[in-house]
């Protein structure tokens, strides 16, 4: 077999981009990063970057789609053949375990800020993404807590919630957990 070299592929570049996006979206938010930032980031010029997408929202677009993706992905997993019950409680925990991922977290709660201020802006199409994207998670939770709205408004809720609590630092004994009965362990 025929040794690499230690340049990386196109692709490879590609999904280092996404991942040093998604970590400068997450403390920048869309309009707060820059592209600068993301190609020092990844070690590349800003052409180059400009040659891998074709500009900043088409990045925001692919690390907003890996970070959906990657919450679908984990549930889908969590919850696999589990009755309605037993499916909360596992993707309640496989949420979790991505959540103490503070890059993932800071990054949905941009995401959701940008998809509000796209569409304020009259830029219906990525905001319309972003919800497409948002909205493929609510579908499978609703579908494996047994299409029960209510528990999945319940679900989503709380997670919601607990984003909150989780991006504001909250500490572990501040009456927002104990009234939501988990607080997350130390790390």
């Amino acid at each position: 077999m025929a040794e690499r070299s230690g340049r990386m592929s196109a692709e490879e570049r590609r999904e280092a981009v996404v991942r040093a996006a998604l970590a400068e979206f997450a403390r920048g938010g869309y309009a707060g990063t820059s592209t600068a930032a993301i190609a020092r980031r990844v070690g590349v010029s800003q052409p180059y970057l400009f040659r891998l997408f074709a500009d900043k929202r088409a990045i925001f677009l692919a690390a907003a789609a890996r970070c959906c993706d990657q919450i679908r992905v984990r549930l889908a997993e969590a919850s696999e053949g589990l009755p309605p019950d037993e499916a909360g409680r596992a993707m309640a925990d496989a949420y979790a375990l991505l959540t103490a991922d503070r890059e993932q977290l800071l990054f949905q709660m941009q995401m959701y800020a940008a998809a509000g201020v796209a569409e304020e802006a009259g830029d219906h199409a990525f905001a319309d993404r972003l919800r497409r994207a948002w909205g493929e998670i609510w579908d499978l939770v609703h579908l494996r807590l047994g299409a029960e709205g209510d528990r999945t408004v319940d679900f989503m809720g709380q997670g919601m919630l607990i984003n909150a609590m989780l991006a504001l630092n909250l500490p572990t004994e501040h009456r927002a957990w104990v009234a939501c009965g988990q607080a997350p362990e130390a790390g």
